[in-house]
């Protein structure tokens, strides 16, 4: 298994700067409220890294789970 983080939008993207709106867009956020799981990756913590101030990390090392459909 890969480790996980939980990445949470805590802040809107609006009224930011293009290059920020692309890279909470690159997390998979598209509004406040929205949690991805996210492989834990040094890109994905460099992207995170960038935008402090709109996201937030609930859970660090959280196993991936697999919904079944």
């Amino acid at each position: 298994m890969t480790k996980s983080i939980r990445v949470k939008m805590v802040k809107s993207s609006c009224g930011r700067i293009p290059k920020q709106r692309k890279t909470v867009l690159g997390l998979g956020l598209r509004r406040i409220g929205d949690e991805r799981v996210l492989e834990d990756t040094p890109s994905v913590r460099g992207m995170v890294a960038k935008v402090p101030h709109l996201v937030a990390i609930i859970e660090e090392g959280i196993a991936e789970r697999r919904e079944q459909r």
